[in-house]
């Protein structure tokens, strides 16, 4: 595979130097930006795009540049917001669904999000997942054990239904972020992470449902148990074939690939698509109209920032990092999202800040991820 040339494109509307054939500008937007408040972590609740029509979720809490890790105020609650493009990303409204409050108890990075939303309850089953306007948010009340839950809408995100119980699988926890494939009209994949052996967070695993996610089907782990403080999180997976799905999982500071050719049966190593991340962040993987792959995720190193990587041989090598970002103030960045527009640009959705001691924000990067080979045969 030909090289994807690496490039600063940090500023709005700036025409940068060519990093692939047909690159184009790129543009940054914000989507979240309130003085006084912290905005995070998209990655953790899902993106779904209909034609020019893009929705994200994310966090909202209040900014504390004193805190210790993220810079958030973890005495003040939380809310799960939602954010809605109409123009394929150029604009953004912030929306709050009641639907989506999380039930009382519900933490995120150890922000209680102070709620009191819906109790999970079983899911009756029975759901459409092709309608048009389908989507799915899965999420957790902890990092580590979890127990977890899901909400799902049938258009496009006004109203949500929910939340309802993942089951634990055998496993000492669950704590799930949005990741699924849609395969039939009620079958659908999806990928969780579970609690590893010493109850901390965690290896990654494959379920199914075939009834509308009334019952759910263990299938496989899809790595080994990490060793020692090490963690395999945050899937996010590319359906190939009937057979073949791509899961792209972070672990502590790079992240990895796995591919299963028996449709989530087993399970094997591909390759370290991104063999630094700085400190860690969760890939946002997507099969591009030509065959490609495209991974984004958030740099948390100097100089910080958002990257990609591309791929033209199904998964088996990678691009060197296209830099879509790089003037980030501190590690406290990344979770991206990522979909393809109409018109083939991509939309990329992260949190970012402009310095160490400045509000944390979401913002969006439009940008061209050029003119492709076709899939590799």
């Amino acid at each position: 595979m030909k090289s994807i040339l690496a490039v600063s494109l940090a500023l709005v509307m700036t025409a940068g130097a060519a990093f692939g054939e047909g690159a184009g500008p790129v543009e940054n937007n914000d989507v979240y930006k309130v003085e006084g408040r912290f905005g995070g972590w998209p990655a953790n609740h899902g993106i779904w795009i209909w034609g020019n029509e893009i929705l994200v979720g994310f966090e909202a809490g209040y900014f504390d540049a004193t805190a210790r890790g993220h810079a958030i105020n973890r005495q003040k609650p939380a809310e799960h917001l939602l954010a809605r493009s109409l123009d394929g990303g150029e604009t953004w409204q912030i929306e709050k669904p009641d639907g989506l409050r999380p039930p009382a108890g519900a933490m995120v990075a150890g922000v209680p999000t102070g709620e009191g939303g819906r109790t999970p309850v079983d899911s009756p089953g029975g759901i459409d997942f092709t309608q048009p306007g389908f989507a799915l948010t899965a999420r957790m009340l902890s990092i580590h054990t979890g127990p977890s839950r899901f909400y799902y809408t049938t258009d496009q995100g006004k109203i949500w239904e929910g939340p309802y119980h993942l089951p634990d699988f055998g496993q000492k926890g669950i704590a799930a972020r949005t990741d699924y494939l849609i395969d039939g009209k009620h079958e659908m994949t999806m990928f969780l992470t579970a609690a590893k052996s010493n109850g901390r967070e965690g290896r990654v695993i494959c379920v199914r449902t075939t009834d509308g996610a009334k019952t759910w089907q263990f299938l496989s782990f899809v790595q080994p148990e990490p060793e020692g403080n090490g963690y395999g999180i945050m899937p996010s997976s590319v359906r190939l074939s009937p057979d073949t799905i791509l899961t792209a999982i972070r672990h502590r500071n790079f992240i990895d690939l796995y591919r299963t050719d028996d449709n989530g049966k087993s399970w094997k190593h591909v390759v370290k698509p991104v063999p630094d991340t700085g400190r860690g962040n969760p890939p946002s993987m997507v099969k591009l109209k030509d065959g490609r792959l495209v991974i984004t995720y958030g740099y948390r190193a100097e100089p910080f920032g958002i990257q990609a990587r591309l791929s033209s041989d199904n998964g088996e090598t990678w691009s060197e990092p296209v830099i879509l970002r790089d003037n980030g103030g501190n590690w406290d960045l990344g979770y991206s999202r990522t979909v393809q527009r109409p018109d083939g640009k991509m939309v990329t959705v992260y949190y970012y800040n402009d310095a160490a001691d400045g509000e944390r924000y979401i913002s969006s990067t439009i940008w061209d991820p050029g003119v492709g080979q076709g899939m590799a045969k």
